[in-house]
This record gives structure tokens, C-alpha cells and sequence, in this order.
């Protein structure tokens, strides 16, 4: 699921001329949501890492919005930041891959309380990339599964 979302995400973020428009001044650009979801899955693999080599760690919770402020995310290049999403998503899948039997129980914490197996980490970190996919597509551009019966 990373991997497929990571190679919508550099189509996107290629193939849009208005890949750095607002849809409203309060809501990311697509630009934004890809550098979001790039550094995503970076933070992602740095904490997998961390579970799986630290008994019980704790990790900073991260301020996502002061990320996109201080990387100044509406001024990066949307080529560059398609290479290094993916390259991120393969990282962090190639890490996922990697975890077998036991290891999917190891638990890691993040500073606000929230505890996390790596199975429940990674049930938690598939939902953005998707759901900003979505955010920064066009509802003409969503492809829909029809439903089967």
C-alpha cells in the first residue's frame, strides 16, 4: 500500500500544472500535501526503527504544520519532492517488509500518551498518504472501485 500510494503521489505531483494552488487559503496544495506525506513517511521510518531496536521508546510528538512552515513546503520543487517521496515510501516499505512474527508486537510511545504495536503503527500511518491523496486530488481525478455484489 505504501509503495502504490507513493507512485500516485509522483504522478500527481508531476503531472498537475496547478500542483502549487490552494484550493482555499486555509487547505494545502497538492505541492504541500506531497511534502507532507514525504516527510511522513520519513518520520515513520525513523520511529519503525526505533521499536524495533529500542525496548518501549518514546518519540516527540511532531508538529506537522511548523514542518510545512519551517521547510517552506509551497516553495519546493514538485519534481524533487516526487523522487524523494518515493524514495521514502520505498525506505519505509523495505522496513515493513523486514518485520516478522514477534517483531509486530514491539510497542513504542509517543510523548502525548498514544502507545503503538508495530501493527497498529502501521494501520495508523497507511491512513494519511491515502487520505491526502484524496485531499489534493480534484473529485473528477478519484478513481473509485465500482462496487462488486
Amino acid at each position: 500500500m505504501i509503495r502504490a500510494n507513493a507512485s500516485a503521489w509522483q504522478k500527481l505531483l508531476v503531472a498537475r500544472p496547478d500542483v502549487r494552488e490552494r484550493p482555499r487559503p486555509d487547505v494545502w496544495s497538492p505541492l504541500e500535501y506531497g511534502c507532507h506525506v514525504r516527510d511522513v513517511f520519513r518520520v515513520f521510518a525513523g520511529r519503525l526503527n526505533l521499536m524495533l531496536t529500542l525496548d518501549d521508546p518514546l518519540y516527540e510528538n511532531w508538529d506537522q504544520d511548523a514542518t510545512a512552515v519551517e521547510e517552506r513546503y509551497a516553495e519546493q520543487d514538485p519534481a524533487m519532492v516526487a523522487r524523494e517521496l518515493g524514495q521514502a515510501a520505498g525506505k519505509l516499505a523495505d522496513d515493513f517488509d523486514a518485520v516478522h512474527g514477534e517483531r509486530w508486537e514491539r510497542a513504542g510511545n509517543r510523548t502525548d500518551g498514544a502507545r503503538f504495536t508495530v501493527e497498529s503503527f502501521a494501520r495508523y500511518l497507511i491512513h494519511d498518504p491515502i487520505h491526502h491523496l484524496h485531499d489534493a486530488q480534484p473529485i473528477t481525478d478519484v478513481m473509485v472501485e465500482p462496487r462488486r455484489r
